[in-house]
């Protein structure tokens, strides 16, 4: 039977809560002081301490120092200070989770029922690392550079607990992979994953797809709709690119992360939500912050945790590794059994992939198709020529291309060298924000239908703003 221990000096509290606890199927011992709870520790090391902040001798914190095996007990701080910025620093040092006063007995429910336990997720972590020694891998990411395996150290430490992770590097280094695998090896794991991209939905849809809607809350909305945050309850959402959310989606979020409580959109009546936030952005957030487009009051509050992921050109050998295991999936669902010439593997390393490891994915399958046995190597067809002083900011195109083809590669061009600020390509571009918006909304539906395998082509998904972009740059 799972063991808990209640540490708070206020009577009242511990005694409701020693009812929640023990209706779980917990033992339950109590404290009302450090000294106290340090003698309960010596008599039995508890799977669950629940500890207040603030005790008549000290910091509840204190006491994770005093576990014997403190991988094996999830510990849980209740504080009754409403920024929280002490709780936050707790779950930085091993707390896994938090509550404010006056608890609500849902999260601790929540919180009490959640599976597997921390010893278990331990097990799981040393499994993968034998799978890392193995062949490479370390749940959804490839790799065994040392800048990969110091990745790998803080995916295994975060992700156990429920700490805000905000992820940050350049665009395909794999945020959504590690976003993954933190989930996976957390105790959320079987609840949803979600994942948004904030920078490909327009405004007006966002705030919807995150909170949800009432039925005739705006034209078009003739049923109720449960967004994100209802739909991933008990799991993770990950929002990509959240700096390029629009600003009063931001303070709507902030108030998520203090309250645990959001609105549906058409109504004013308060949604509990149980989920943990994973964030990511290939800008750096002080350029953001910068030029005031990301508010410095959520950016602390998601960046609990950073987390950077290294470049492909920083992981040394892990290019190999990750050509030969796209080849390999390749020979797997393909039947065939092509290899790489030693030629083409050289090559590899000659190759810069500003588009990283999404890149070097798209090259070796290009490799692949070309090849009959051995595959040497081809030229990245789509790559772009290198920034120079003579051909920085141009696009090539070979004849023939489709023009819905053609207003993709210059649109997402042109947004890469504004920094991913949309109202400033959209300005370059000479179309609305509210085109470009739809626009990154069709080339998003058409990659995921690329990647579900329904062939949508890219001149099928963008054909709508194509007739509304009267201004189209091409």
């Amino acid at each position: 039977m799972p063991h808990a221990l209640i540490v708070d000096d206020e009577p009242d509290v511990v005694g409701w809560m020693e009812k929640v606890v023990q209706a779980e199927g917990y033992t339950v011992a109590t404290a009302d002081s450090l000294r106290n709870a340090r003698a309960q520790l010596v008599r039995q090391s508890p799977d669950v301490l629940l500890t207040d902040l603030k005790l008549p001798d000290g910091q509840g914190t204190d006491l994770v120092r005093d576990l014997e095996t403190p991988q094996q007990t999830e510990i849980v701080v209740i504080t009754g200070h409403a920024s929280l910025d002490s709780a936050v620093e707790a779950v930085r040092i091993g707390a896994s989770d938090y509550l404010v006063k006056p608890v609500d007995v849902d999260r601790l429910l929540a919180i009490l029922r959640r599976q597997p336990k921390a010893a278990e997720l331990k097990s799981e972590i040393g499994e993968l690392r034998d799978e890392l020694r193995s062949v490479g891998r370390f749940g959804h990411l490839f790799g065994d550079s040392p800048t990969m395996q110091a990745l790998y150290d803080k995916l295994s430490r975060v992700a156990p607990t429920s700490a805000t992770v905000l992820l940050t590097g350049e665009s395909g280094t794999g945020k959504e992979l590690a976003a993954r695998t933190i989930h996976d090896l957390s105790r959320r794991k079987r609840f949803p994953f979600l994942a948004i991209n904030c920078g490909a939905i327009s405004p007006n849809l966002i705030e919807s797809e995150l909170f949800g809607h009432e039925k005739g809350s705006f034209t078009g909305a003739d049923r109720q709709h449960r967004g994100f945050f209802e739909q991933a309850k008990g799991g993770t959402i990950f929002l990509d690119e959240v700096t390029e959310m629009p600003l009063d989606l931001q303070v709507k979020l902030l108030r998520v992360l203090e309250t645990g409580t959001f609105v549906r959109v058409g109504t004013t009546e308060p949604v509990a939500t149980d989920v943990r936030i994973v964030a990511a952005t290939n800008r750096p957030p002080e350029k953001a912050l910068a030029e005031g487009t990301f508010r410095e009051d959520l950016y602390h509050r998601l960046n609990v945790f950073p987390i950077h992921l290294p470049p492909l050109r920083e992981r040394g050998t892990d290019i190999e590794l990750l050509a030969q295991q796209f080849l390999r999936e390749l020979n797997r669902a393909e039947g065939t059994h092509k290899s790489f010439s030693s030629g083409a593997l050289a090559k590899l390393y000659e190759m810069n992939f500003p588009g990283n490891v999404r890149e070097l994915k798209n090259y070796v399958q290009r490799a692949y198709i070309l090849a009959d046995q051995v595959v040497e190597g081809v030229e990245p067809v789509e790559s772009l020529p290198p920034a120079t002083q003579d051909n920085a900011g141009l696009v090539v195109v070979r004849v023939g291309t489709p023009l819905a083809e053609v207003e993709r590669r210059v649109t997402m061009a042109t947004l890469e060298q504004c920094g991913r600020v949309k109202r400033t390509a959209a300005r370059i571009l000479g179309i609305s924000l509210k085109t470009l918006y739809n626009r990154l909304e069709a080339y998003a539906a058409t990659d995921k239908a690329r990647e579900d395998g329904s062939g949508a082509q890219p001149a099928e998904a963008a054909r709508g703003d194509l007739a509304s972009a009267p201004n189209r740059v091409g």
